[in-house]
């Protein structure tokens, strides 16, 4: 059912079956992976992949493939591509495609699909998806002609790139992507790539081949009034607190948040990929002083950022707030904020940069916070020193601190132990933290990873693990090793659900279904996978063994036997 290559190359010849067309469109977005779990419903994709010389990398459960496509998605800002089988390789990769909608990252899963020409019949794997993905993607649709693959991607694609970004989803029957089509059906595709085809930023919108590490910014310039009036609430307020979030490394506006936070010299918190925007010893760059910052402020501005859970829904006290956000379907609708400018995050920071209105002086106010962060800090040194056996997590990140390169891409995945990650570790530079984000999928570790080390070949890609997300992914140890890419997992091993054990106990008295096998050898199955490892149980093991870790050259697993008794200061909650 293939064609031999042509002439022009990999895409060239007289015709093109479903798989060399979908691809073809996709790399001209900049796709140059495929994560996948192998099914005969996309085998035409995959013979796409090998003579179009895309990478495929083949994992060990759909969830993890689909995982590595965001990571690749979030950490480039280009379009992160999941193949996956009918059926039940849709299904199971369902909770990670909430994953990248609820992080707001463009992955394209293309899926194979029963043939259309037997639906009903009762073909292997027949099962209608879009019911199930319809609500946690941007689009979803099937695709019922080969001529009109290309198209479809290149429109799926867009839909992904377009602020606020997220996931796509295509299935293809088994007779498309078989099927052929001449040559020509893909010239739409092409003249798109080149500019001039109609997108979702507009008719006319140029569709352009983003340079490796660029933002795909589609998004509407902003309303200006809007931008100003936010401007003149920060520059005027006493006490202002900006906080940025993931969406302003997503769109391109890093420097831009500088520029704003520099010239009306506000203090800045980060949370997601935000982290890192300003580095650690800026003048303005606060992390452990946000209470304080918060119950204090008279204007909190949220940048690229929902109001959720983690921000206390948005409510600040007598604090009015300005939410800024790339799209306008991304204003909060649960509170009322003073000024909620949408559109391009990068104009609408310099509006605020360039405002030369009414301001106050926040060189007190900014002081006030520095001690605050300061004394947070001399006290976080005994934790992150402990002398403790067992040893206490902030312990383990006291080491981390010493090992982690100032560009490592740091990833958590779990529920006590990841968090102390946002509490005790400072990225130095955006886009180089990675966490499950407000759905809390745990299981995300594994194909963070592999989409990191594909996207940083020469960088530490290290993972913080609890031992209850262990279970989801471990097993995915075997693809990092059978693909050669080494990263180091650090896993926090108190042997039992913290999260929920925990507040379990302070509510009634006792826990259910709380506890793990204490002291479980993860290191031992990471080298029955053909990674390494070791386990490490008293604090002056930490260090040495982190320094093997990342000398390893394989994936390695440092097993962290933590005291089950510590317990993360949490103060969010579900609702």
């Amino acid at each position: 059912m293939t064609s031999a290559p042509g002439p022009s190359g990999p895409y060239g010849g007289d015709r093109r079956h479903g798989g060399d067309l979908a691809l073809a469109a996709l790399v001209r977005y900049g796709v140059r992976e495929m994560l996948t779990l192998s099914g005969g419903h996309v085998f035409p994709l995959y013979d796409a992949a090998r003579k179009a010389g895309v990478r495929v990398v083949d994992v060990r459960h759909e969830q993890s493939a689909v995982f590595a496509a965001e990571a690749v998605a979030r950490l480039r800002r280009q379009p992160g591509l999941a193949v996956l089988t009918a059926g039940p390789g849709v299904t199971n990769g369902v909770s990670a495609i909430a994953t990248a909608a609820s992080n707001g990252a463009p992955v394209v899963v293309l899926a194979g699909r029963a043939p259309q020409y037997r639906w009903g019949s009762g073909s292997l794997q027949e099962i209608d998806h879009l019911p199930l993905v319809g609500a946690i993607t941007k689009r979803a649709e099937t695709v019922f002609a080969v001529t009109e693959i290309t198209e479809r991607v290149r429109g799926a694609v867009e839909v992904a790139l377009a602020p606020h970004r997220g996931p796509v989803f295509l299935d293809l029957p088994l007779e498309i992507v078989y099927g052929e089509a001449p040559a020509a059906g893909a010239a739409g595709g092409d003249r798109a790539a080149a500019g001039g085809a109609p997108g979702v930023g507009g008719a006319g919108t140029a569709v352009r081949d983003p340079a490796p590490g660029s933002a795909r910014n589609l998004a509407p310039e902003c309303d200006h009034s809007e931008a100003a009036r936010a401007a003149a609430l920060l520059a005027a307020a006493a006490r202002p607190v900006i906080i940025a979030g993931s969406d302003v490394y997503a769109g391109d506006a890093v420097g831009c948040l500088r520029e704003a936070a520099e010239a009306l010299r506000i203090p800045v918190f980060a949370n997601g990929m935000g982290r890192g925007a300003l580095p650690p010893g800026h003048q303005l760059a606060f992390n452990r002083s946000r209470r304080a910052a918060l119950a204090a402020a008279d204007v909190v501005a949220v940048v690229g950022a929902p109001l959720d859970f983690r921000l206390g829904f948005g409510d600040f006290g007598e604090a009015r707030v300005v939410h800024v956000v790339d799209a306008a379907d991304r204003r909060a609708r649960h509170v009322t904020p003073a000024a909620a400018p949408a559109g391009d995050l990068r104009l609408i920071l310099t509006t605020i940069a360039e405002y030369h209105g009414v301001r106050e002086d926040h060189a007190d106010w900014v002081a006030r916070l520095r001690t605050v962060e300061d004394a947070a800090r001399a006290k976080d040194a005994a934790a992150l020193a402990a002398e403790t056996d067992p040893i206490r997590p902030s312990r383990v990140y006291g080491e981390l601190r010493r090992a982690l390169d100032r560009d490592a891409v740091t990833i958590c995945d779990g529920g006590d132990f990841a968090s102390y990650a946002g509490r005790y570790l400072d990225p130095a530079v955006p886009g180089c933290w990675l966490d499950p984000g407000p759905f809390g999928c745990l299981g995300t570790g594994a194909g963070y990873a592999i989409g990191a080390r594909l996207t940083y070949p020469d960088r530490q890609v290290c993972v913080l693990m609890g031992d209850g997300a262990a279970g989801f992914s471990l097993m995915d140890v075997e693809t990092l090793a059978r693909h050669r890419l080494p990263v180091v997992i650090v896993v926090g091993n108190n042997g039992i659900w913290g999260l929920e054990k925990h507040p379990m106990r302070a509510m009634y008295g006792y826990d259910v279904a709380a506890d793990l096998q204490p002291g479980l050898r993860y290191d031992a199955v990471v080298r029955a996978l053909g990674g390494a490892g070791e386990t490490v149980e008293r604090v002056g093991e930490i260090g040495p063994a982190l320094r093997r870790a990342f000398d390893a050259g394989v994936p390695y697993l440092v097993n962290v036997v933590t005291d089950p008794g510590d317990a993360y200061p949490r103060r969010s909650t579900l609702a």
